[in-house]
Order: structure tokens, then C-alpha cells, then sequence
């Protein structure tokens, strides 16, 4: 998160002071509706109730479920902030995830709907400082300019580049950078259980972004695995070692008794019969 100007630590000030809030549960909070892209929030602040959800449109939850007057407080908290970073370039980004499934079921819209108070909105300074000259304030790595839809969620953020089959995911801070291979990839949720999942939705369905290869972790590449050779299971003209280990004893016995002859030893008869005997064992 980039640092705020004395400008938007300001209005997070006001806004602390009007909800009665802290400016860390406030700036907290703030993040979280980054995160969200704007329409959605997941945060986790003892100020809050704890864990929570907020979605625009009026849905809210709170670990303390039954205080109505904390979910209008921080109802309304949300609903500022998201008209507050939607003024500021460069915060929200152009796609977001299509859904966050808890535990393989959607999200339920429920709660009550809040207030709107838009007296703090403002669009006319910077929340944040802006980065370095000569800083693209691109996080997908270098070469990547130009995604063809970006979106973020929670602590996850991601940029697909359909045109050179790249998908860019940043969990945490660390930047994956996948093979899309063949997917024409068109949205992505997030599984908060059985270890956060990310999926994405493609001509073939719902796939695992685990099932992608894997072209390089924060900019560094990963090798490919070398896949084995198939070792055949049999060669199309099998050889019988026992066969050609036989043929060379008879025609290493035939040499033998060749000497034998040429020594005076056998006859030319009893060489004649014993070589005929010997050839016909092949």
C-alpha cells in the first residue's frame, strides 16, 4: 500500500472522527475496499467485530451479527471509501473477480441496506503519494504492458494477457506468472477454503489456476521438467540373446573341429558329420 498524503490521511482523520473509529481501523479498512476493486471488502479489525464482509449494494456482515448499530456504522464507512477511491486514478482496476465462493458456496446477498453519506467523498486530492519517476506502478513483471483485463480481491490481484497466453497472479506480494496454454479465460473466483484456491472460468469450465504451468516466481524463471523418454516395450525386430548366444557356441565348435581335420586328428568324414550334426541344432 503506497503511503497517504497529508491530504488523504486527512479525510481519513474526518472520517475516523465522524464513524468513531480509529484512523488505523479506518486506513485498514480502506485497503480492504482496494482490495475489494471497489465493490467489496473482507477485513479483520477488532474495532469491526472482528472478521467481516461488505459488498455494495447493502450486504454487510460482522462477527457481532446481532449489532445493528456497528453494521450501519461500518455499512457506511464502506460506501465512502468505495466512492472515495472510485475518484482516484489508477486504484481500481479494470476487471475484478466474478464472485468469492466460501467454502464451494456462493455468498449469500443478505442484511440490511446502509445509509449513504457522501460528505467526505472527494475526488479533488490524492490519497496517495504517487510513485517514483520513471516507476510504471505496474506490478505484473517487466515486458507485460499491456493486460487485457486486470482485477483484485482480498490479497489477491491478477493481469491476463490473452495475446502471448500469460496470466499474471500476485498473492501476498509474490508475483506468479503462469501459461494460460490454450484457455480463452473470461472471470476468476476465489475459494477461501481448501487452501484459497484460485479458479478461473474458461471454454472447458471451472479450472484450477494449480493447473497451469508455471513460467516464473517474481521474475524468476522456473525451469520446465524434462519429461522421460518412453522406453519402448519391445523393438520391432526382437533379438533372442539366447538364440545368438547358441549360434556363436555351434560356429565356435564347427572352428574347432575345422583344426581338428586340418591336424590330422578327424577325417574329413567324421568333420563332415560332425558339422552336419552341429548346423542342424540352428
Amino acid at each position: 500500500m503506497n503511503q497517504l498524503t497529508p491530504e488523504g490521511q486527512q479525510i481519513i482523520n474526518n472520517l475516523a472522527q465522524r464513524y468513531h473509529f480509529s484512523p488505523d481501523a479506518v486506513f485498514s479498512l480502506l485497503q480492504s475496499v482496494i482490495n475489494g476493486n471497489g465493490s467489496m471488502a473482507q477485513f479483520s479489525h477488532p474495532e469491526f467485530g472482528g472478521s467481516g464482509q461488505w459488498m455494495r449494494g447493502g450486504m454487510i456482515m460482522l462477527g457481532d451479527m446481532f449489532n445493528n448499530g456497528l453494521k450501519n456504522s461500518v455499512g457506511g464507512l464502506c460506501q465512502e471509501l468505495a466512492n472515495l477511491v472510485a475518484n482516484q486514478p489508477g486504484l481500481i482496476q479494470s476487471g475484478s473477480f466474478q464472485s468469492q465462493n466460501q467454502g464451494n458456496q456462493q455468498q449469500n446477498n443478505y442484511g440490511n441496506n446502509q445509509p449513504q453519506n457522501n460528505s467526505s467523498a472527494t475526488g479533488t486530492v490524492s490519497l496517495f503519494v504517487p510513485p517514483p519517476a520513471g516507476s510504471s506502478g505496474n506490478w505484473w513483471p517487466a515486458g507485460l504492458q499491456f493486460p487485457n483485463s486486470t482485477g483484485a480481491q482480498n490479497n489477491v490481484r491478477y493481469a491476463y494477457f490473452a495475446t502471448i497466453r500469460r496470466l499474471a497472479i500476485e498473492v501476498n506480494g509474490h508475483v506468479t506468472l503462469y501459461d494460460t496454454l490454450d484457455h480463452q479465460i473470461g472471470g476468476f473466483s476465489q475459494q477461501q477454503s481448501v487452501g484459497g484456491s484460485i479458479i478461473f472460468t474458461s471454454q472447458y469450465g471451472l479450472v484450477d489456476v494449480s493447473t497451469l504451468p508455471i513460467i516464473a516466481i517474481d521474475n524468476v524463471p522456473v525451469p520446465i521438467p524434462v519429461q522421460p523418454q518412453p522406453v519402448p516395450a519391445f523393438h520391432a525386430n526382437p533379438v533372442n540373446t539366447q538364440d545368438a548366444g547358441q549360434e556363436a557356441d555351434i560356429f565356435g565348435a564347427i572352428e574347432k573341429l575345422a583344426n581338428l581335420k586340418d591336424k590330422g586328428i578327424l577325417t574329413d568324414s567324421e568333420f563332415s558329420d560332425k558339422k552336419a550334426e552341429l548346423l542342424a541344432r540352428l
